[in-house]
């Protein structure tokens, strides 16, 4: 985790860091619970689903101004018209993936679903070889075929699995729909990345709150009008009114999901822009375990042998990164204390060769 502004300010970066994961590791697991609420207590709206996902925009602004009114911003510390338009990309992309998501999590356990999400690391190594040039170890190709490997043994036994009212084809629709959706948020994650490094501007993390506001908001715009073609405004105030924990209570969940969902993504920009899309990549497939067990205890999901399997492999892939991170940043910091050590040398057998000169 190499940050490029120097050993003065590494500490707030560390904590900037940190803030970034809990954000990230509570939209991890929060976000897919509240939407599985949603399809279990009267909704039945793919779209809608989707648009809360990114609908949580309108919670950037506070952040935003707080920056602008306390730090020295300049035209040059804000979005271009190249990093406008990236980032409109960015939200069009999102929000499609948003929708392939939510109809998979309509068919699916939250279990299953999340389990297979874990396969988006997969995918993210390989755009992130050919997009950034990310570099990879031994332990993080471990990392990324165990926790691959863990998502691919639930295709083994999907009869067990399948939730009551769901069809066979449904099930195995919402299971394509999610690898789908994981190999495409796989691609935008080393995209994102690869703005940063492209773009002339400073990236600051002020300007990526900007570009991550114009990101979710394009990306609730494409889901926006999935709804309007789709009629989920009208149905969706029917579904509270229907639903079995009450109208309010309903509610409360669809906007305690766009909350959560907004964390996710503030986390996800955050933590590509401290380290890696590689890292952000590994924080969600760690955490799938979590929502795997979540969804047996809140929701009554079985737990097989598959699920059982891919969890141990999931863990073992993240042991195995956090291993192999360590490993390389101690050799690191060995071969810039001895490129020092050799300065040091140098400028001392200078020095001596002047003396005797004079």
């Amino acid at each position: 985790m190499d940050f490029k502004e120097g050993e003065k300010k590494s500490l707030g970066q560390w904590i900037l860091l940190l803030g970034n994961c809990l954000a990230l590791i509570i939209g991890t697991t929060a976000g897919p619970m509240t939407s599985r609420f949603y399809f279990l207590h009267g909704g039945h709206r793919v779209w809608m689903s989707a648009w809360l996902e990114t609908g949580g925009w309108p919670l950037l602004i506070l952040p935003i101004w707080i920056s602008y009114t306390r730090t020295k911003s300049t035209s040059k510390s804000h979005v271009t018209p190249r990093l406008f338009l990236a980032s409109i990309l960015l939200g069009v992309l999102t929000g499609v993936d948003d929708f392939l998501y939510a109809w998979g999590l309509g068919f699916l356990p939250i279990s299953t679903s999340a389990l297979l999400i874990a396969s988006q690391l997969g995918f993210n190594a390989v755009f992130a070889f050919f997009l950034v040039r990310q570099k990879f170890t031994p332990y993080s190709i471990n990392a990324v075929i165990l926790l691959t490997l863990g998502s691919v043994m639930l295709a083994f036994n999907t009869e067990s699995d399948r939730p009551k009212g769901v069809t066979n084809l449904e099930y195995w629709i919402g299971f394509v729909m999610t690898i789908i959706a994981a190999a495409l948020y796989g691609f935008i994650l080393p995209l994102i990345e690869l703005t940063y490094k492209k773009t002339s501007r400073k990236i600051t993390y002020l300007l990526v709150m900007e570009m991550q506001f114009i990101m979710s908001f394009a990306a609730t715009v494409v889901c926006t009008i999935g709804m309007a073609i789709n009629k989920d405004f009208a149905a969706v105030g029917r579904e509270a009114k229907a639903s079995d924990v009450g109208e309010f209570k309903f509610y409360m969940v669809l906007v305690w999901c766009a909350i959560c969902w907004q964390l996710f993504y503030i986390g996800i920009f955050g933590v590509v822009f401290l380290t890696s899309s590689l890292l952000s990549g590994v924080i969600i497939a760690v955490f799938i375990p979590v929502n795997e067990v979540l969804g047996v205890l809140l929701y009554g999901e079985k737990f097989n042998a598959e699920k059982g399997m891919a969890l141990v492999m999931s863990l073992w892939g993240f042991a195995s990164y956090l291993y192999g991170e360590r490993t390389t940043s101690k050799k690191a910091r060995e071969s810039l204390e001895s490129a020092r050590q050799g300065e040091e040398r140098v400028s001392d057998l200078d020095i001596d060769h002047q003396s005797h000169q004079t």
